[in-house]
């Protein structure tokens, strides 16, 4: 019996659309591109390739509320800028291609020599500008849905991760040739591999933080992050070289958490600089390594991040729309219990019982018992472990629920996890079973429990809970008409804590195969 495919990721608990959305205008890149949008007008002037002139840059520091003086205020109004321009919240025109060539003939001398190299020069060059007005997207900042808000930032995410891909200003310049042109081969830097880097370093802070007991709300080491994307599996103690490059990532890592944070991605705290100064490359390997394994009670100065709620919903998106299966919870509640049970069969089981909650939420309860029930049946590989999960989705529900969990007492494949769920209640009245229900409800339990967790070393006492009770069982149980029946013998024949049972499990498991090929 083979598994049934399933999710690679576990299930993502969102905020609302509404929350998220809020989230979104209060990023501060994302704000600072709204208000340079909303001053964008008739006086705004931007260069060939849509940047604004440099003489304008002072201003819209200044409207961003930053200081002009200070010369960092000009690149965050140049990156909000940027980000207005790639998300549609400003409309920019670029001078014409035949005006620029009348503007370079003119720069180049002109009719009057001394007055193409003097002060005219300047103002040709600002009347060769471009313009810049709001764009029809901007509106949607104020009046548009939620969902229109996210769009917006999703938007602004791509822009911001195009730009954390690219190499650093020193590398740009260490990499110049004689010529002035930057020599790529010596940059080593390929924008389709980095893209798709920073893209695997997402997924990977994604994973660590979705997963049963994983980062949840709490930071993940930078050096825990690096070595995910770097450390081979199942290697023991990282070799130097391997230490080495855990180092290098980490630092690269520094610079693009750095880049990600003012988007409202993640929530991130630099490597000490500190710790940079003072420690050599062997000594920042090291406590990458101490990083990694979560010891070292200082691994905060190496770093630590985490997304944001904001971030788990872009990283997301981001994998959805390139194909990757990222369930969240509550996507089921619309849907029949036949795909809700389906799903969360391979959910943690924090996760689906918080899936079959919102699901039960707002629903008739007996008639939404009645259709779990009937979701639940079948005789595929999945139906064991759809019965289980319906079994738990039964297991909150009040009398409402009796009527309908009394109406399958006679079917074969239900009337077992009836009669459990109305015993649990003390109901009165409740059919004994034959010995026929008794051994396929254990073949069926095993084999849920199997499709569920594998071999878990819980598995071994539950065989021998099930079966200590029925003198011969292993004799009877073989001929069960149930599709798992020699799957879920010959796991007994593997993990039965008694010897002697195990050995009668494999015998039996043959006489069922040889049953039922």
């Amino acid at each position: 019996m083979s598994a049934e495919p399933h999710p690679t990721l576990p299930p993502v608990r969102l905020h609302s659309d509404a929350e998220l959305a809020r989230d979104a205008l209060v990023a501060p890149l994302f704000a600072r591109a709204v208000r340079l949008a909303r001053w964008a007008g008739p006086d705004t002037r931007v260069d060939i390739g849509g940047e604004l002139v440099a003489a304008q840059l002072p201003e819209a520091a200044t409207v961003l509320g930053l200081d002009a003086a200070d010369p960092d205020s000009a690149v965050y109004a140049s990156q909000a800028w940027r980000v207005a321009v790639d998300t549609g919240l400003v409309d920019v025109t670029e001078p014409e291609e035949e005006e620029r060539g009348e503007g370079g003939a003119g720069a180049a001398g002109g009719e009057s020599g001394e007055e193409g190299a003097g002060g005219e020069e300047g103002e040709a060059g600002e009347e060769l500008s471009g313009t810049a007005v709001p764009g029809e997207d901007l509106a949607l900042v104020t009046s548009g849905a939620p969902g229109d808000v996210l769009d917006l930032w999703l938007a602004a995410l791509d822009a911001v991760l195009a730009d954390a891909a690219v190499p650093d200003l020193d590398d740009l310049v260490d990499a110049l040739d004689a010529g002035g042109e930057i020599d790529f081969d010596q940059l080593d830097w390929n924008p389709r591999r980095e893209a798709d880097f920073l893209d695997a370093v997402l997924a990977n802070l994604y994973l660590l933080t979705v997963s049963e007991g994983g980062a949840a709300d709490r930071p993940v080491p930078l050096p825990v992050l690096a070595a995910s994307m770097v450390v081979p599996d199942g290697m023991g103690d990282p070799t130097d070289a391997v230490l080495e490059q855990v180092s290098d990532t980490m630092m690269r890592l520094d610079d693009q958490f750095r880049q990600l944070e003012p988007i409202g991605l993640v929530e991130f705290r630099p490597v000490d600089e500190e710790l940079m100064t003072e420690a050599d490359d062997e000594q920042i390997a090291s406590g990458a390594a101490a990083g990694r394994d979560d010891t070292d009670e200082d691994v905060s100065r190496y770093g630590m991040v985490r997304l944001t709620p904001l971030g788990l919903y872009g990283v997301r998106a981001r994998m959805l729309e390139a194909g990757v299966e990222a369930p969240a919870v509550g996507e089921m509640a619309g849907k029949g219990a036949d795909a809700l049970l389906d799903a969360v069969s391979y959910y943690p089981e924090s996760a689906a019982e918080a899936e079959i909650e919102a699901w039960l939420a707002g629903r008739d309860l007996p008639a939404a018992v009645a259709e779990l029930l009937d979701a639940a049946r079948g005789d595929d590989e999945g139906a064991p472990l759809r019965r289980l999960r319906c079994q738990q989705a039964l297991a909150p529900a009040g009398p409402e629920a009796e009527p309908a969990v009394r109406a399958v007492l006679g079917d074969p494949e239900l009337g077992g996890l009836a009669r459990v769920w109305l015993a649990e209640r003390g109901a009165a009245d409740v059919p004994a079973p034959d010995g026929t229900m008794v051994f396929w409800l254990t073949v069926d339990t095993i084999a849920a429990q199997l499709a569920a967790d594998g071999e878990t070393e819980e598995l071994p006492l539950l065989m021998e809970t099930l079966t200590a009770h029925h003198t011969g069982f292993f004799e009877q149980v073989w001929r069960v008409e149930h599709p798992a029946t020699a799957y879920v013998l010959e796991a007994m024949g593997r993990l039965h804590p008694d010897k002697k049972a195990a050995k009668e499990a494999r015998k039996a498991a043959f006489k069922a195969r040889s049953r039922r090929p």
